[in-house]
């Protein structure tokens, strides 16, 4: 069996499934997958001389999480448009003519959605955060034929940034103001990881929305999405955006599709990281 050497570099990530999506993944194709996390102040380097040591070694590629995937995007060579002027990367192959970005957030949000609801589009929609994800993620509700994408961020210059790149997109003070005769409302913040409790968005301004998605997914149950859910909104778990970017940067790093994605989910979902 043939093998890759991949790892994801971010900040609180101890919980992370990726190395199980990618190992399990490797294994139905038939290929050894070694995957590590890599948190930069736990190895005692900055964020740019780890990426540049994985670059250097045998890693075939890397992930790469919040907060470091703006600046990631300075570092590698972008080949696709959306993805620069999303501005952001999560996955990087490192390839003999220097590391290349990729963005499977976008991609695997606009797959999540239309999973999810089919062909259904957004409508007006609340954007809670403008970093890396929230980043694809705006620009793949522009794609999915949003109506309006109200941003807001603690940093209001980075909600101005966004707004003004994204079709139909509006910067708004505050999150009351953005979910305001919202059809969807999104978390595109840090707030409900494991480690970092609460949530972004109060629950009193939940209930007039149809939907709502929380990109974070460790742990599944966010108090976003208590809040949403005893709100009668249908929601979109991070556990969708998790899967479907990943089989995408699987792909990316090996050349290979798992043959059965269904098998993989069910892998995954029940904590079985032996595919047999």
């Amino acid at each position: 069996m043939t093998g890759i050497r991949l790892g994801l570099i971010g900040d609180n990530i101890a919980a992370s499934r990726s190395p199980d999506l990618h190992r399990i993944a490797g294994q139905l194709c038939g290929l050894d997958v070694s995957y590590e996390l890599l948190v930069p102040r736990e190895t005692g380097m900055d964020f740019e001389t780890l990426f540049q040591s994985c670059a250097d070694g045998s890693r075939r590629g890397v992930n790469v999480t919040y907060p470091y995937k703006e600046v990631a995007a300075g570092m590698v060579r972008i080949d696709d448009i959306q993805t620069r002027e999303i501005g952001a990367v999560n996955t990087v192959l490192f390839e003999d003519a220097g590391p290349a970005g990729h963005n499977t957030d976008y991609s695997g949000f606009i797959a999540a959605w239309r999973e999810t609801f089919g062909a259904v589009t957004p409508g007006e929609v609340a954007l809670i955060g403008a970093g890396g994800v929230g980043r694809a993620i705006a620009f793949a509700l522009a794609t999915l034929g949003a109506a309006e994408i109200r941003i807001t961020d603690q940093d209001m210059a980075k909600a101005d940034r966004l707004a003004a790149a994204v079709p139909d997109a509006v910067a708004c003070a505050d999150v009351s103001t953005a979910a305001q005769n919202a059809d969807g409302i999104i978390n595109c913040t840090p707030l409900g990881m494991t480690g970092n409790p609460g949530s972004a968005i109060p629950a009193e301004v939940l209930g007039g929305q149809l939907w709502a998605f929380d990109a974070v997914y460790t742990p599944l149950e966010t108090q976003f999405r208590a809040d949403a859910i005893a709100a009668g909104l249908d929601f979109m778990s991070g556990y969708e955006l998790y899967f479907h970017q990943g089989v995408q940067a699987f792909h990316i790093f090996s050349g290979m599709e798992p043959p059965d994605l269904a098998r993989l989910r069910q892998l995954l979902e029940t904590d079985n990281v032996t595919a047999t």
